[in-house]
């Protein structure tokens, strides 16, 4: 498999659009969700761990109560790729 390329500027362009719901921050996309509580939280973390586990793609990420923050990037190739894209759209299809 090859290694993953960063997007080009065209495609992080095209990213707001794509993934409404996250943010680019310092070359990593970004989303925050709020649960009704703690154990509705911890679910959707544990379907969001299947999917890095799919992907071998995995995020740093915080919980607090009913709070998740996800941040992904590719660390190999220097920020994002077309993985850390797939790996949110995957997550958003969770919704």
């Amino acid at each position: 498999m090859a290694a993953p390329t960063p997007l080009t500027e065209a495609e992080r362009e095209a990213l707001s659009e794509k993934l409404p719901d996250w943010a680019v921050e310092d070359d990593r996309l970004c989303r925050t969700w709020e649960f009704a509580d703690f154990a509705e939280a911890w679910r959707f973390m544990e379907q969001v761990s299947v999917i890095a586990e799919d992907l071998q793609h995995h995020p740093d990420w915080s919980n607090s109560w009913n709070r998740v923050d996800v941040a992904v990037t590719t660390h190999s190739a220097g920020g994002l790729t077309r993985l850390d894209v797939a790996f949110a759209e995957a997550v958003d299809a969770l919704d």
